[in-house]
């Protein structure tokens, strides 16, 4: 039988999708080289909640493409590319600045093909579009990782050339990775969406991002005031979202995403009460950052249900005046919350 147009479109996909899967592996081993060449705790902490994403993120991109149905393999120049990469990137002439570079450069890429995936699902059909969904997330991450990346390199450069740490530096950076994942300088969500305004999930997304930028803004903190500041904007920003969630989006989703919905219901229940214990624990020591990393792992859990099988069965379920008329209630209701806190 001959291939259709529409069989080389999705084997186009397919093929792009594998590109993105060797490259997401390139980008763990870079991360786990710089690790062993790094001595600065700055920038270790971050490097390590770097990778830990990276590597649920490449368990994404795999399920993304299972899901998806259609095996490939990377192109040459692709593998050649990673090959190459790895020899420039092993070479003792670059110093580590150098490396993180190149290596910004990547997550560049990936953000790249993260949007052109996702327009060219568009393209070829409904099917395709739910089956990655879940890559939203990655394009996300590797959008909030550039930002962070920025300001690392600045850190990192300045100590190599002065020897010493630069006057703003990494905490600089801090607003401007928050910027990004929630939309203000080009996120994946402003670039990728179609819409007038932006419909419900392009909204939990964003507010997903950014609260996990700044969990790990609070891990790498440098001082109790700064730990105390980003505290009290992620304890709001998280109970206003879920507060807003049960509001407007699961009764929504219930009559079709069905006993699953109750789970949601009952993380958040969860989260509340951790964010509650947080809130009234000094803001420094090893107890309160083990609550923190405890935080994360239930916001990683919860947000990766959403993005994945809550989100693809509203695609399935709501049209898009659905989807947009839903953002509309849920935006007025976190700006209820909001004045209410």
């Amino acid at each position: 039988m001959p291939a259709t147009l529409t069989d080389q479109k999705r084997a186009a996909i397919a093929e792009k999708l594998a590109d993105i899967k060797v490259i997401q592996g390139l980008i763990i081993d870079n991360e786990q080289e710089f690790l062993s060449q790094c001595s600065d705790d700055h920038l270790r902490k971050r490097l390590e909640d770097m990778l830990e994403d990276d590597q649920k993120n490449l368990d994404i991109v795999e399920t993304a493409i299972t899901q998806y149905g259609v095996q490939a393999e990377p192109k040459s120049t692709v593998r050649e590319l990673v090959s190459k990469a790895k020899d420039t990137l092993s070479s003792a002439d670059l110093s580590l600045y150098e490396k993180m570079a190149q290596h910004e450069l990547l997550k560049h890429g990936q953000v790249v093909s993260g949007l052109v995936v996702h327009k060219a699902a568009q393209v070829v059909g409904k099917d395709v579009e739910a089956a990655l969904a879940p890559l939203n997330t990655v394009n996300f991450e590797n959008r909030a990782h550039q930002e962070q990346l920025k300001g690392m390199l600045e850190y990192l450069g300045t100590l190599e050339l002065t020897g010493q740490e630069p006057q703003q530096g990494l905490w600089g950076r801090v607003q401007d990775a928050i910027a990004a994942a929630t939309g203000v300088v080009g996120s994946a969500t402003t670039q990728a969406s179609d819409h007038a305004s932006a419909d419900i999930m392009d909204l939990i997304f964003m507010d997903h991002q950014k609260a996990k930028t700044l969990i790990s803004e609070i891990r790498n903190a440098d001082s109790s005031d700064q730990i105390k500041a980003l505290f009290g904007q992620l304890y709001k920003d998280l109970i206003v979202h879920s507060k807003a969630e049960e509001a407007v989006v699961y009764p929504a989703v219930k009559p079709f995403y069905g006993s699953d919905t109750q789970e949601l219901y009952d993380e958040q229940a969860q989260m509340e009460s951790l964010l509650n214990e947080l809130k009234a624990m000094p803001s420094t020591g090893d107890s309160f950052m083990a609550k923190i990393k405890q935080l994360k792992s239930m916001v990683g859990d919860h947000t990766r249900q959403e993005e994945s099988t809550m989100f693809a069965s509203m695609r399935k379920n709501l049209s898009k005046d659905d989807l947009q008329r839903m953002g509309m209630q849920f935006k007025e209701a976190k700006q209820t919350l909001q004045s209410q806190i």
